[in-house]
């Protein structure tokens, strides 16, 4: 096998694809958009193994574990606000049990640099009780993901692996191993499956008795590693993940290191932690998110005779991703030297709609109808119409997750708004807006939705959407509303004063009116046409 050079999330992929993977599921998200995508380049078609972009996380994460049941490998990728829209099948799975291999690969995004929160999925792990892999480079994601499926059918439970950004989308070379057959298919015992109360507290208690086999798997495995210094007991260090690697770049100078703990896996190898702390006065954690290992070492009483440092002392940041600089500034190291350009000013370069995005030419012609009506509330959804937040749009009021722009502006309008306007993309119409749309349908509710159909998932990328089109005209249709309120207008210059006006009627419609501003995506089309050209 020769060498790669992997992103992190490639890394992810292809040690799925040798531990033998058949199915692959995922919703396209920040900072995972780029697992799916390799293993679609590497299917073939779905000659090698099915790898397929699903209308949400929740729907997956439901067709992997089917992918389970049948005996086969399967992985569902998403970013950490995914799980909150797969936590319903997640948590339930782990008490089901997985059949074939289940993995479960989740990248998080400290700092937010394309997210809502900084939600750390180790909780989530935690939650469900299962077994999770952190790995701190390119080489651990390939290696964990491989053995993140024979642990998961060793003991017949999913297993997460966590991911962070700088993870995600950094490059290294990565050493592949031979490549594992695929499951064949097999059936497992159908009962464990369906979670009536009688069998669910049965396979609840097999879960919380499998707690102490998952600790000793931690204490026992080779990502984790405890190195002591018998000379020095004042610092004690524990790492995890990424972290890890900013630890070491502090101490590649320094003569000696003080005793560490590299915890890559979860539940935590308590053995190992107890090691760690009886040898030293102080501990130091670091990692890469919440204080998650932190809370628990320091549980609520204290380590009497220890002293703990960390996020919660303000050792380290509470917010925002660490760096090598920042986790020198905790070991109390003088700072290194760098160059200061004080006197070098850039200009700011705030994120903005492309030069010729369909949503511009939606926005202007969404504000200029509701300058009639200044009490007004534009209720928007996760997508890059999100940037009409900013100028030179300043068009929206609210951004909170998928899908919740419906749901909020009907809300907003049985609280008096008026007019009560959501906007929301084709992609995550199909996402989470079709639930919504059947409320404010069956209740008539007096607002308006705009759907931006630019017929792409832009954002992350240019993925495919599940509606588009008459396709989306139809479905709307579907969910109950009236077909004379569902109004299909094409955001161009030239269509400005037809649009403001094809707005401003819906407005004045009092029950729900939809408007789908459909026009492809300037990208897609320059895609398309350096496709044709080439």
């Amino acid at each position: 096998m020769k060498d790669e050079i992997l992103l992190g999330d490639e890394a992810v992929a292809l040690g799925a694809i040798h531990a033998g993977l058949s199915g692959a599921y995922s919703y396209p998200g920040t900072p995972a958009s780029e697992i799916m995508e390799f293993l679609i380049r590497r299917s073939d078609g779905g000659k090698n193994f099915i790898a397929s972009w699903s209308v949400n996380e929740k729907v997956a994460y439901e067709e992997a574990l089917g992918v389970s049941f049948a005996g086969k490998r399967a992985m569902v990728s998403m970013k950490h606000v995914g799980l909150n829209v797969a936590a319903d099948p997640f948590m339930n799975s782990a008490i089901t049990g997985a059949n074939g291999g289940l993995v479960v690969v989740v990248a998080d995004d400290p700092s937010m640099h394309s997210s809502q929160n900084e939600q750390d999925s180790r909780f989530y792990a935690q939650f469900a009780q299962v077994f999770c892999f952190e790995p701190s480079n390119h080489q651990e994601a390939y290696d964990m993901t491989r053995e993140a499926f024979d642990v998961s059918e060793e003991l017949g439970i999913p297993v997460m692996v966590r991911l962070v950004t700088r993870l995600s989308h950094s490059r290294s070379r990565v050493q592949p191993g031979p490549p594992r057959k695929q499951n064949t298919l097999q059936y497992g015992i159908g009962k464990d499956w369906t979670l009536l109360p009688v069998n669910a507290r049965r396979r609840f208690k097999i879960l919380t008795e499998k707690q102490k086999e998952l600790v000793g798997l931690a204490d026992k495995s080779g990502f984790n590693s405890l190195e002591l210094n018998k000379k020095n007991t004042s610092l004690g260090i524990i790492a995890s993940g990424v972290a890890f690697n900013y630890v070491l770049e502090n101490y590649k100078d320094q003569p000696e290191l003080p005793s560490m703990l590299k915890i890559s896996t979860y539940p935590l190898p308590e053995t190992l932690v107890a090691g760690l702390v009886r040898h030293v006065e102080r501990v130091l954690v670091v990692e890469e998110g919440y204080p998650f290992i932190e809370k628990n070492l320091r549980g609520i009483l204290g380590l009497p005779g220890k002293t703990v440092l960390g996020k919660l002392d303000g050792h380290l940041p509470l917010t925002g991703e660490l760096s090598p600089e920042i986790v020198r500034q905790a070991l109390g190291m003088k700072p290194r030297e760098k160059l200061q350009l004080d006197d070098f000013k850039l200009a700011g370069r705030p994120p903005q709609l492309c030069a010729g995005c369909p949503h511009a030419d939606a926005y202007k012609a969404l504000n200029k109808a509701l300058e009639a009506y200044p009490q007004s509330n534009v209720f928007s959804d996760i997508g890059c119409y999100t940037l009409g937040a900013l100028p030179p749009y300043n068009a929206i009021n609210s951004c909170v997750c998928m899908g919740a722009s419906i749901g909020m502006a009907k809300g907003g309008a049985e609280a008096g708004v008026y007019p009560s306007v959501a906007v929301i993309g084709d992609s995550t119409f199909a996402h989470s807006g079709l639930t919504p749309l059947l409320s404010a349908a069956e209740a008539n509710t007096n607002m308006t939705v705009v759907i931006l159909d630019n017929s792409i998932v832009a954002m992350t990328g240019g993925q495919p959407t599940f509606a588009s089109g008459e396709g989306l005209v139809r479905m709307v249709g579907g969910l109950g509303v009236k077909r004379d309120h569902i109004r299909v207008i094409e955001p161009l210059p030239k269509n400005l004063e037809k649009n403001i006006q094809a707005f401003k009627e819906e407005f004045e419609y009092r029950g729900l009116s939809v408007v789908i501003a459909s026009r492809e995506c300037v990208q897609e089309v320059r895609k398309k046409k350096r496709s044709e050209i080439g």
